[in-house]
């Protein structure tokens, strides 16, 4: 009887890491968990989109509309992209040392199989706003679709994608902000954030339940219905065939232009539900929600940001010197991107038992601004403790169990993080 297909090549050495991709990673990470500060403020009355509180305080004001304008809907597709490079360097690896297509794919399936596992223990015990689970459903259906096709048909697939996005998102909300059809004034708002997050819940089991309710609607719907991520995922496939981050001085006038037009793009989009949220806009609250129209045109703009950010951090690594990259900051960045799955289930241990109702509740007395620094500090204290297991060149705990699962129990390469 034939033996069963595996792969020819275990984890990823240390030697064989390209300094951008792990180091967009670890700012990604920065602006993750920025993003998701919004969760916990269960205590303060909330606006018309449902994301966020109404504020008085300049500061805060000023932080809620950077955090509209620069972060809402824009950090999502720049993660779908990273993972959709990801998965093409691994499939890539793989087939290069002579692992046959299928093989490789059933190895990518049981990483997905395990960060979707890992994403529903994230969601009952923690945050139910967990992104693991979405992206690893569309993984396994976008890397079993697309994987082995070449570079033409992932052009066409990618621009398709694209396509729909546009013609699902920006181009309605286009047609109805040209058209002055913003909503009616009056409308019924639906569930906050706060609340289908469960941070203001004291009753941990009950917040439990609804994380998990919460997770199955982002998991699944988000895996095979966000357009913005799939469109995100094929682009990061493409570009990983052409190694457009391990080396980015190949590429500089895609960068330079993607860049500059991207965070242009995805910025002008996020302006008016910034300035609506704010009242500086006069629209209908409606315009504002979920199914509203400026809300649309956030999410048809928020690719173009996503990946606008993405180049940045490839300039910013293509920028630096050997001597920069042996930086100690910039060693604890890319050492976060590399332990990227611990460090972003670190962000909910220090998170949410500290900020939700359930927890020490602090998320009832802090506003936007507080919030934000409370979100940096976490990052810079897993920034602390990636560098510190860098040094002792030790894996993220996340990614040794994340590697049992694809790779079995076989002898792995050097003890170092990898994807």
């Amino acid at each position: 009887m034939a033996k069963p297909e595996r792969a020819a090549r275990g984890a990823v050495k240390q030697k064989e890491r390209a300094l951008a991709p792990d180091f967009a990673r670890g700012l990604m990470l920065l602006l993750i968990v920025l993003s998701n500060t919004v969760f916990y403020l269960w205590a303060a009355p909330q606006g018309p989109s449902g994301w966020h509180p109404v504020e008085d305080g300049t500061v805060d004001r000023a932080v809620q509309f950077l955090m509209i304008v620069v972060l809402d809907l824009r950090v999502y597709p720049l993660f779908a992209f990273l993972f959709g490079y990801g998965m093409m360097q691994l499939y890539l690896r793989q087939s290069a040392a002579g692992t046959p297509g299928r093989a490789a794919l059933v190895l990518l399936s049981k990483r997905s199989v395990g960060l979707l596992v890992f994403g529903f223990a994230h969601a009952a015990l923690l945050l139910a706003g967990d992104i693991l689970g979405s992206y690893a459903l569309a993984g396994v259906v976008l890397g079993w679709l697309f994987l082995r096709r070449g570079n033409r048909a992932l052009a066409v697939w990618s621009g398709i994608a694209v396509a729909v996005l546009v013609l699902t998102s920006l181009v309605p909300a286009l047609l109805a902000i040209a058209g002055g059809d913003l909503g009616p004034d009056q409308f019924t708002a639906g569930e906050s954030t706060t609340a289908a997050y469960a941070a203001g819940e004291p009753d941990y089991l009950a917040s439990m339940w609804t994380r998990l309710r919460t997770w199955s609607v982002v998991t699944f719907a988000g895996g095979l219905l966000s357009f913005a991520g799939h469109a995100a995922m094929l682009l990061g496939f493409l570009a990983a065939r052409h190694r457009v981050l391990e080396e980015p001085h190949r590429h500089l006038t895609l960068l330079r232009w993607t860049a500059v037009l991207g965070v242009a793009v995805g910025w002008l989009g996020g302006l008016p539900a910034a300035l609506g949220n704010l009242g500086y806009l006069d629209v209908p609250a409606a315009a504002l929600t979920d199914t509203g129209a400026l809300h649309g045109l956030q999410t048809g703009t928020g690719l173009a940001a996503g990946l606008g950010y993405v180049a940045i951090f490839a300039l910013l690594a293509n920028r630096m010197s050997d001597r920069a990259k042996r930086n100690p900051a910039v060693v604890a960045v890319t050492a976060v991107g590399k332990r990227s799955l611990s460090c972003y289930l670190a962000h909910s241990v220090l998170f949410a038992p500290v900020l939700a109702a359930w927890g020490l509740g602090l998320g009832e007395k802090l506003t936007s601004a507080t919030m934000a620094l409370f979100a940096t500090a976490v990052w810079l204290v897993t920034v602390f403790g990636a560098y510190a297991l860098e040094r002792a060149g030790r894996r993220g705990p996340a990614e040794v169990v994340l590697r049992a699962v694809m790779y079995g129990r076989r002898k792995t390469d050097a003890p170092v993080a990898n994807r």
